[in-house]
């Protein structure tokens, strides 16, 4: 049984927060649980990119038309998406970013766009860099039994956090689905791509004193108290 205790929002300036870790890591339960206990926007690149595309904006176009040829969308693209939601006023008092900055050139622009106020002018200073860290077997199976619902998004394992009922969402009784990079054959491939792209982010930070690493093998109300201590700390 779950006795944790809910807690109640608290509202509060806590600053930008960015969320590192391999796919399966859990930074979207952690995400999501921040997000509601100071009241600040979950940021997610993927889920900008879809937005700018289907609200047709410029950006939108642009990435939609890159990805139409087969490329990945770059950097700087990415950036003018980040940058332009940061702009958002309920991003105010604070906000996480949840598998954002992915690359180097995208931590250094984010860095100087803190530094100098770029969201809506104000000042940010330094994020909370929290990194999420699970070992590559139990990634393996992590992912390789999820389920989400296609409606509201709540995530599903076979293997530890089954539905109550087999394929239909506890919540709204939609159909689950696998998403397709959640495939066996392509998990191998999304944690190499981590190792390559995302792991170098790992010391940028560190090397900043900015970087704290919390164990993802631990219960997720264990690392979400860790990551609100250190959240209270810096706030």
């Amino acid at each position: 049984m779950n006795t944790q205790r809910k807690l109640e929002p608290v509202v509060k300036n806590v600053g930008p927060i960015i969320l590192l870790g391999p796919p399966g890591a859990g930074k979207g339960t952690q995400a999501k649980q921040i997000s509601a206990r100071y009241g600040i926007p979950q940021i997610s690149t993927g889920d900008l990119l879809r937005n700018n595309v289907a609200r047709g904006t410029p950006l939108g176009s642009r990435a939609k038309e890159t990805m139409g040829r087969g490329e990945l969308v770059s950097d700087d693209l990415v950036n003018q998406m980040v940058d332009s939601r940061l702009q958002d006023e309920d991003c105010a008092r604070g906000f996480i970013l949840d598998g954002y900055p992915r690359t180097l050139v995208q931590a250094e622009w984010l860095e100087d766009f803190l530094e100098q106020g770029g969201a809506a002018g104000r000042r940010c200073g330094h994020p909370l860099v929290m990194s999420i860290t699970v070992g590559y077997n139990e990634l393996l199976q992590r992912l390789s039994g999820r389920l989400s619902c296609p409606t509201c998004g709540r995530i599903y394992n076979l293997n530890s956090l089954p539905p109550r009922v087999d394929n239909l969402c506890d919540v709204d009784g939609s159909t689950l689905i696998t998403r397709p990079d959640d495939r066996e054959e392509v998990i191998a491939e999304r944690l190499k791509s981590y190792e390559r792209q995302t792991l170098p982010l790992v010391k940028f930070y560190k090397g900043r004193g900015e970087l704290l690493e919390l164990n993802g093998a631990r219960p997720a109300e264990e690392i979400f108290a860790e990551a609100l201590k250190a959240i209270e700390h810096k706030a």
